[in-house]
């Protein structure tokens, strides 16, 4: 079919007129919307000539037999086009075009709707141009074409006309050639990468893509997509302001001197393409932007955010108050035992943002007479905050001039706007706020917001307070008046405790600060390393997908992770869940006790010489066999001193008994089913048979002891197996279940040693040691391929091993873990194992030297 429409050249007007009636007739016996759509449409082109009417019907009749959707979508677009740009015949061979494509209706209803502005804006050279572009892409793929017309040529253009959409499309067609790239993955991403690293950035981001999807197509077009941390971590690097994430500790020292509260600080999930940025709170937690436009704004917006929680926005009291009110159902809290506010705007249905917004502002200004009151600073700040900032354009800047003009009357100490008046006064409640929010909400000066608009409504320094689910907390007063009610006292007990019983250590050994002002130059962990097995797992995530406050789920426990790249820890990161491990193979565990009972008897040899034989000395007893003579003599001293001394002058033998329990954890990752390197089995094997004896030699001691294993998938799916707990005996049951062992997923190390050491709390015993038997380096699918990532957050775990009062010991079967270790676990404490066969004899041995 030609890719242009009829031409009945010689005609004259009253066969064409008659021509056009016999069309009109025969769509009418196919179809009663093909010929009404077209009856509705002639008579826009009653000005032209009936040579050019008939020209476009038998356009429409054409598509129309072609594709249903591509002939509605001609005519009906008619109107609007025409009255753009009356050149019927240009525009109608434009169109016609696309009759050469199948499914092409909604590129060209995209053509339809948009042509005429084209043509208006940039000018019949600049509208062939644009439909040049996308006929290209009509060749490569009718989807392509889709995406490209239906997308806002505004958009396109990013104010930079016709040459700006060029520039924006040259990669495209790059990687559609090099990569096989659709347009329908690159265009988002690459319109939200241009506002950030600009035109000239473009080829850079869009190659540095290529290189990701010659290593998985997922991951490159994941990357393109915005979907993970290795697209917008490139455009967060080159995107200008101030980094919250790097002043953290900065941020949260201010907010303990003026709230004293220690309040958690996360990443939020925002990114470029996503409004603006702005802190939020989820009534725990605030969560931070990677950047905000200056250092004032990040003050503002950390003591804003903090201020909600200290005036009790988010405490359960003021948030029930609000549903009792209205008159809505409580909901009931989530998984997390959170509350959502979603109900108390639910009545306003289409209209949510507009209200939400509205109460939003009054809650601020009625926090924010607080904070300017009881903060030095805090107003002069915000108020050059103001002063500086620029109205948004569009609805949101109703609000925003509306807000504005309050706060500055605010800060002038000048009345308010009558309806907000009684939000300065310091009895004023979020019940208050939100009866505000009503009354301004029946003023119709106040337009109606999309939610994309919501977030440009808001001041410098704040953002939506009612988005994210909330924990529902006590009020202020509550939590610092009470007794022992500083929340963060254990905390506080806890670091405490750590400080004063933190060993020395050498300079080679210490690590860096989380959020320190001094930098120390990290050690190098950089060494080739690897698994016995089948490997490290590819990526596909990268470890910076810091999105939104993620569900715990049940019996998930959080736990912070280390980002060396950003000397600070990530709040509540890694997720590790305990499941159960009832896979047990008793007959198994009987064959590797029989193939073993050599070594076992010898073990049990070398243990009764570690078993407490000898009687020790209890010296200072209220009681006893014997004076204990050097009590006696201080006892009589201090009587004759007119000290009234206690009675502790005898001296008694007891059985000495070791106060020691151990946690033996083991790297349950893929890499153990890996082959033996003899040929003889798998590395599983030894590790089982090594468990089993380790169990049997500290049931024989009589040690406190647990055996644990770990695998993990993603920083939020840490899986920790408990094969013996302390509580449990040794026997038949626990040597089935290791020896139901297999491997599975990755291995985040540092997830599962702070887990390890949490298990500790449940067990009585001076001496506490941390047992780890691994095959190679930490690492897991989500780490960006950083083998230094996972590295340097098992360090950390370590450390807080230590200040814990927990020693670990690493044994790796790893041959070239002494490239890693040493900066990992320190000089003195790990242990390389050459022959995996040694394991099962060595594992028993290597704790009994260790108690010593």
């Amino acid at each position: 079919m030609s890719d242009r429409p009829p031409k009945r050249m010689g005609m004259n007007d009253h066969e064409a007129l008659v021509e056009i009636e016999e069309i009109l007739q025969h769509l009418e016996s196919i179809s009663f919307v093909a010929q009404r759509d077209a009856r509705e449409a002639l008579p826009v082109l009653s000005g032209e000539s009936a040579r050019d009417r008939l020209q476009w019907l038998e356009a429409a009749r054409d598509l129309f037999f072609h594709d249903r959707e591509a002939g509605k979508a001609f005519m009906r677009g008619t109107p609007g086009l025409y009255a753009q740009w009356p050149d019927v015949r240009a525009w109608t061979a434009q169109a016609f075009a696309f009759n050469r494509w199948v499914n092409s209706w909604r590129a060209l209803e995209g053509y339809m709707e948009q042509a005429g502005d084209v043509f208006v804006e940039f000018g019949a050279a600049g509208e062939q141009a644009w439909y040049d572009i996308g006929m290209r892409w009509c060749e490569r793929s009718v989807e392509d074409a889709r995406a490209y017309f239906g997308e806002h040529y505004r958009k396109l253009a990013d104010g930079e006309g016709i040459a700006g959409i060029e520039a924006l499309m040259a990669p495209a067609e790059m990687l559609a050639t090099q990569a096989r790239l659709t347009l329908e993955t690159y265009l988002p991403g690459a319109m939200i990468a241009r506002s950030v690293v600009g035109t000239p950035g473009l080829e850079p981001w869009a190659r540095r893509g290529v290189d990701l999807m010659q290593t998985g197509r997922a991951r490159g077009e994941a990357y393109f997509r915005l979907e993970n941390a290795e697209g917008v971590r490139h455009l967060l690097d080159e995107l200008p302001g101030y980094r919250p994430r790097r002043h953290s500790r900065f941020l949260q020292l201010l907010l303990l001197a003026w709230f004293d509260e220690e309040i958690p600080l996360a990443d939020s999930d925002w990114r470029p393409g996503r409004g603006r940025p702005a802190m939020e709170c989820d009534g725990r937690s605030i969560f931070m932007p990677a950047v905000l436009a200056d250092r004032d704004e990040a003050v503002v917006a950390a003591l804003h955010t903090a201020g909600h929680l200290r005036y009790d926005t988010y405490a359960a009291v003021e948030i029930n108050a609000l549903f009792l009110y209205s008159e809505t159902a409580h909901p009931p809290l989530d998984a997390d035992q959170r509350i959502t506010w979603r109900p108390l705007f639910a009545p306003y249905a289409a209209r949510m943002f507009r209200f939400q917004v509205l109460f939003d502002l009054c809650e601020d200004l009625r926090v924010d007479a607080r904070l300017c009151a009881d903060v030095p600073g805090y107003a002069t700040r915000l108020e050059r905050l103001l002063t500086h900032a620029e109205p948004p354009e569009g609805p949101a800047g109703t609000y925003y001039t509306f807000a504005r003009g309050q706060y500055a009357q605010l800060l002038r100490g000048a009345p308010l706007d009558p309806r907000l008046e009684h939000l300065r006064a310091e009895d004023a409640r979020l019940l208050d706020a939100f009866k505000a929010g009503e009354t301004l909400f029946t003023d119709a000066a106040f337009p109606e917001l999309t939610i994309d608009q919501r977030s440009q409504a808001y001041l410098p320094g704040h953002g939506v307070n009612t988005g994210r689910p909330v924990y529902p907390r006590r009020t202020y007063a509550e939590i610092h008046d009470a007794p022992h009610a500083d929340a963060y006292a254990e905390h506080k007990q806890t670091k405490e405790k750590q400080k004063g019983e933190t060993p020395p250590q050498a300079p080679e050994q210490r690590q860096n600060d989380p959020d320190s002002d001094i930098s120390v130059p990290p050690e190098n962990t950089s060494g080739s390393g690897g698994r016995v097995g089948v490997g490290i797992p590819m990526p596909t995530k990268d470890v910076f997908t810091r999105g939104a406050n993620r569900a715990e789920g049940e019996g998930k426990t959080p736990y912070p992770e280390w980002d060396y790249r950003e000397q600070r820890y990530l709040h509540e990161w890694a997720r590790v869940i305990e499941r159960p491990v009832t896979d047990g193979k008793p007959n198994r565990a009987r064959h590797i006790l029989n193939d073993h009972a050599g070594a076992l008897k010898r073990l049990r040899a070398a243990l009764e010489m570690q078993k407490p034989a000898r009687m020790a000395p209890l010296r200072r007893q209220p009681d006893g066999d014997e004076l204990d003579i050097e009590a006696t003599i201080g006892y009589v001293v201090d009587k004759r001193a007119g000290l009234s001394p206690e009675g502790l002058i005898y001296r008694r033998r007891a059985v000495q008994q070791r106060d020691t329990a151990v946690l033996l954890l083991a790297d349950m990752s893929t890499s153990i089913m890996a082959r033996h390197p003899s040929g003889d089995g798998k590395i599983v094997d030894r590790i089982r048979s090594g468990l089993i004896l380790f169990s049997e030699a500290l049931s024989s001691l009589g040690d406190a002891y647990a055996i644990c294993g770990f695998a993990s998938k993603y920083h939020d799916n840490v899986n920790y197996y408990v094969l013996k707990d302390f509580k449990e005996p040794g026997g038949a049951e626990i040597n089935a279940r290791i020896a139901g062992i297999s491997g599975r997923l990755a291995s985040r190390m540092g997830a599962a040693i702070r887990h390890s050491i949490k298990r500790f709390d449940a067990v009585d015993a001076r001496h506490r040691l941390l047992l780890l038997l691994s095959d190679g380096r930490p690492a897991d699918y989500d780490d960006g391929g950083d083998p230094r990532y996972l590295n340097e957050d098992t360090r950390m775990a370590m450390k807080e091993a230590v200040d814990a009062g927990v020693h670990p010991f690493c044994i790796t079967l790893d041959p070239r873990g002494g490239q890693y270790l040493p900066s990992i676990f320190g000089p003195s404490h790990y242990t390389v194992l050459d022959r995996v066969d040694e394991l099962p004899a060595r594992l028993p041995e290597i704790y009994l030297r260790l108690r010593r």
